[in-house]
């Protein structure tokens, strides 16, 4: 009778410990998913705001330019261009550095995936 008893009890915590597993894993998956929506809208809003910043950035750099050249013009029209054109390589070098720090530096879903760590860390420890 006793051995009936102990396997009835084990059933019942086997039973309790796949629905806690299950429950965790659909608060993972739910975390996850809030987590992609956030990704995803924060990549849109980054890149309509670069696109703006572009777009005008684009319209004043040709004002500037077309300023400073019809400005100094008449002293030499080569050093204008050759110094404009310096100015905008260096700009376009800075901004490609910066770009690729930033990329180097992404993490993309950090809470899910130490969330998942932790996870079975835990798991471990109980099943050890």
């Amino acid at each position: 009778m006793e051995d009936a008893t102990s396997l009835r009890q084990l059933a019942t915590t086997s039973k309790k410990f796949v629905r806690r597993l299950a429950t965790i894993g659909e608060n993972r998956l739910e975390l996850l998913a809030v987590e992609v929506q956030e990704e995803r809208e924060r990549i849109l809003r980054a890149f309509l705001l670069v696109l703006g910043g572009a777009a005008f950035g684009l319209l004043a750099g040709f004002t500037l330019t077309a300023a400073i050249a019809v400005l100094l013009w008449a002293y030499s029209p080569v050093a204008v261009l050759l110094i404009l054109t310096g100015i905008y390589a260096a700009a376009a070098f800075f901004l490609y550095r910066r770009l690729t720090g930033l990329l180097r530096n992404w993490q993309t879903l950090s809470t899910s995936l130490d969330q998942f760590r932790k996870d079975c860390e835990c798991l471990e420890k109980i099943l050890a």
